[in-house]
């Protein structure tokens, strides 16, 4: 390192991006600083993202809850737990955290800088912060400042009748009615939490359904369980104007491009997020950012200036914690000349919605569009033992699997522990194993992995029976006809069919054929 340079790395940021990135340069023996302006180290992950949505999540869960058995007279019903109640588990858990994350720093001799950061030239950054201003020097430097919710459109967010999802934590009370704009992740999560809990909601979105990434019949099965906690969707309108009404206790009054009206509590905007790049003075660096304030970046994460490195939702999709993490380690590596494979394009996705969901590979909405033939495996947590255990009777698994040579495709779930299972997928993707992984291998019982080895022998089974038809066509005679070519035998129902046209009539029967098991 040039003697002039105070630092071989500087991160912008202390989130999952920045925190990875520091701790794995400063692994390789190079000096390190994080710059952190958020309360707690750790950055929006910690303070109002990730880790307290999801903590809220779980005290949600643990109301929702019921046990699986007759409590006979001693029954009671549930009270409606207090905010202050439900809050005060994510401040204990954002707190331990932020606490492991300080730690992990300390233990690398990481220097952590409280402030607010902006670049004063291309290796030069000027930190704004309690002790007043200082400028360092930096060989290289990582931008991780995740992002922020994107402004309500004709509506600003006062943090008490129209938030954001960074405010919603900060609500005083539980309202009555929450209205969600935006059913992306974010607004799908907090809406079946909200929902969980005795609320009425409303989830309004222009969009035609929600989550269009994921499984559509995963999706179709999240809305159903959603419903019977008394949410309406509105899909395929939009928010035309929101009106603050005053009267006594203040409620939003959204009218919608249908012309229909909505009366709330709470008005939820959750339509995207812009990354948090406005403050950094990217033009003294020679950085520009798009329109939605993220950064362009190469495959190994670096920026057009080539010792500015950009990693975790700064930059875009994914914009998962773990993506991040990853992102800011493959950054360090590439940097500092350490040999690091590429992160796998088979990453999980979680949606910590009540119930829970997760995928990883295709779906099959992506294979059909690619016209890669395929089957499904389906398994359902009311013939797992673990799900009745458990009480979860409407949790629902799919595997998706090549019809031509079984290997696995994809892997979906929604209900408990969705989250987790799909892990078990991932790895056997990466190890690009499939239906015979599942049909050779003993998993614990009674355990919700269960659910491989019941969807496999449901695509082995469809896969077996396709195969049979398949054989069977093909080995079907030809008749020989005296006064003309050989014509093949008509397949099976085609005769029907032909009665049925010259007859001018359809009895209804179906062609008797294998392409009602095959998918795809």
């Amino acid at each position: 390192m040039e003697s002039h340079y105070e630092y071989e790395l500087v991160c912008i940021g202390s989130g999952p991006a920045g925190q990875r990135a520091a701790i794995q340069a400063a692994k390789l023996g190079k000096s390190v600083a994080v710059i952190e302006k958020q309360r707690c180290i750790g950055g929006v992950c910690i303070e109002t993202g990730t880790i307290p949505s999801k903590t809220f999540r779980e005290a949600v869960r643990r109301y929702y809850s019921r046990p699986g058995f007759d409590q006979g007279p001693h029954y009671q019903a549930r009270q409606r737990p207090t905010l202050e109640q439900l809050l005060s588990h994510v401040d204990r858990v954002v707190q331990q955290e932020t606490e492991v994350v300080q730690d992990a720093l300390a233990r690398n001799d990481i220097k952590v800088i409280r402030g607010r950061g902006r670049f004063t030239g291309p290796h030069t950054i000027e930190i704004d912060g309690l002790e007043g201003r200082r400028e360092i020097r930096a060989a290289n430097v990582l931008v991780a400042v995740g992002t922020r919710p994107a402004e309500p459109r004709g509506a600003t967010a006062d943090g008490e009748v129209v938030i954001t999802s960074d405010q919603l934590l900060g609500l005083k009370k539980l309202p009555q009615k929450v209205a969600v704009v935006g059913a992306g992740v974010i607004g799908i999560e907090y809406a079946s939490m909200f929902a969980a809990l005795g609320v009425h909601v409303n989830v309004i979105d222009k969009r035609p359904r929600p989550l269009e990434f994921l499984d559509h019949e995963i999706v179709d099965e999240l809305i159903h369980q959603m419903r019977k906690q008394d949410v309406t969707f509105r899909c395929g309108d939009g928010v035309d104007s929101i009106e603050i009404i005053e009267d006594g206790q203040n409620e939003g009054l959204i009218e919608l491009e249908s012309g229909k009206h909505i009366v709330a509590d709470v008005i939820l905007f959750s339509v995207g997020r812009t990354g948090a790049t406005d403050t950094l003075n990217l033009g003294a660096a020679g950085l520009e950012a798009d329109e939605r304030g993220r950064l362009v970046v190469d495959d190994h994460f670096r920026t057009s200036a080539g010792h500015i490195y950009a990693a975790g939702d700064v930059i875009g999709y994914p914009a998962l914690a773990a993506t991040s993490s990853e992102q800011g380690r493959l950054a360090a590596c590439h940097m500092f000349g350490a040999d690091a494979k590429p992160m796998a394009d088979h990453f999980p996705i979680g949606i910590y919605a009540i119930p829970e969901i997760s995928m990883v590979g295709e779906t099959e909405e992506s294979l059909t569009r690619k016209k890669i033939p395929y089957e499904i495996g389906i398994a359902r947590y009311r013939e797992i033992s673990r799900g009745q255990i458990l009480g979860d009777d409407s949790g629902f698994f799919k595997m998706i699997f090549n019809r031509d040579d079984g290997k696995l495709l994809g892997t979906h779930c929604i209900g408990s522990g969705a989250t987790e299972l799909v892990h078990v997928g991932q790895a056997v993707i990466g190890l690009g194993g499939g239906l015979d992984y599942f049909m050779d291998t003993v998993f614990n019982y009674p355990t919700l992995a269960e659910c491989y080895k019941v969807a496999a022998f449901n695509a082995a089974n469809k896969i077996n029976f396709a195969r049979r038809i398949s054989s069977k066509r093909k080995n079907k005679p030809r008749i020989e006809v005296e006064s003309g070519p050989e014509v093949p035998v008509a397949p099976p129902g085609k005769e029907r069919e032909h009665e049925s046209k010259s007859s001018g009539k359809n009895d209804g029967e179906q062609p008797v054929s294998g392409k009602a098991a095959v998918h795809g």
